[in-house]
């Protein structure tokens, strides 16, 4: 069994990660560190494992596991990892944003690789260290990967994508409480949100003549999870074309579907699926892509590089179904 430490047990991506860790045929919870909440049993914050597990969380680290997930707060990975020092054989797994980008790769002879498995799946299975990407460039990096793998994004990107409240994370601010999501719709961070910097580095890795822009809008919604995105760029090709070529790309990724019909939200969440759906209009390309933010969009796809890392078939323990109703 793959023995793993969870570092930030008490958000949601770690809630998640637990729930898909405990059914995961291959891999089994060593511990699960929480330095605000130790020695309370994990059910205590995530609820909904109650008399699924009676482990506690801790503030004793086993330094000589298989693998490390690290469901810390965004830029206290690298804090995390200057303090403490594992096995040569332990591979990590970083869900926070310290090192997706080219630039932060190498830390302390880590050399972090891009956890997007539709984008560099082999890379993934030779590597030790991963970053996991974020939720909102795994909805658009999935939508746009068929396009500049094939060099064919020719003009600006607009985009136009909006996130549930679970994508802000636990602690409460202004535009978290219920009062103020519940009936509200908004924008934030327009056209400078983060995962920028993750789209446009795949992006020009796959197509280097790439200088356009890509314009991006993030919206909040008021639901709990999940991310729907819309996109258009100029395509000269037609539809058939471009289903055919996406289709093509995809299909050899078990996750990552091309919808013949205009998708919705209800299909994705609680599952570690993007679906796609294609419309063309004039000379205009629109792709609708949606995902479960938490799922496919953090820990789904944790797990989805942890079995990839540990040469296990890429789905194993993701067989996840949509709550439609």
């Amino acid at each position: 069994m793959i023995q793993v430490g969870i570092i930030g047990g008490a958000g949601y991506t770690a809630g998640e990660l637990i729930r898909l860790l405990l059914q995961h045929p291959n891999a089994a919870i060593n511990f699960v560190y929480s330095t605000s909440n130790a020695d309370n049993k994990l059910s205590q914050v995530h609820q909904d494992l109650e008399g699924n597990t009676a482990l506690k969380f801790t503030q004793e680290i086993n330094y000589n596991i298989d693998v490390l997930f690290l469901c810390l707060g965004h830029g206290n990975s690298k804090k995390f990892l200057e303090k403490y020092t594992f096995a040569n054989h332990t591979k990590i797994i970083d869900l926070g944003n310290d090192f997706r980008l080219y630039k932060d790769a190498i830390f302390n002879e880590k050399d972090f690789v891009y956890g997007l498995p539709e984008f560099q799946k082999e890379v993934i299975q030779n590597a030790n260290y991963i970053a996991n990407p974020g939720c909102f460039a795994t909805t658009i990096q999935l939508a746009l990967l068929p396009l500049a793998n094939s060099k064919l994004l020719v003009n600006d990107v607009h985009i136009n994508a909006v996130t549930g409240a679970t994508g802000a994370g636990t602690s409460l601010s202004a535009t978290t409480h219920f009062t103020w999501r519940d009936n509200n719709y908004s924008y934030y961070k327009p056209f400078t949100h983060q995962h920028l910097g993750e789209i446009q580095q795949t992006v020009t890795t796959l197509q280097s003549s790439f200088n356009s822009e890509v314009f991006f809008l993030p919206n909040r919604g008021n639901f709990s999870r999940g991310i729907f995105a819309t996109l258009y760029t100029e395509f000269e090709g037609s539809i058939e074309e471009a289903k055919e070529l996406y289709a093509a790309y995809y299909k050899e990724h078990p996750f990552t579907h091309i919808s013949e019909n205009p998708i919705h939200l209800k299909q994705v969440v609680n599952t570690n699926k993007c679906l796609i759906h294609l419309h063309k209009y004039n000379h205009q390309l629109l792709i609708t892509s949606s995902i479960d933010n938490l799922l496919k969009g953090a820990s789904g796809q944790a797990v989805q590089n942890m079995n990839l890392l540990f040469d296990l078939p890429e789905a194993t323990g993701l067989h996840l179904k949509a709550t439609y109703f």
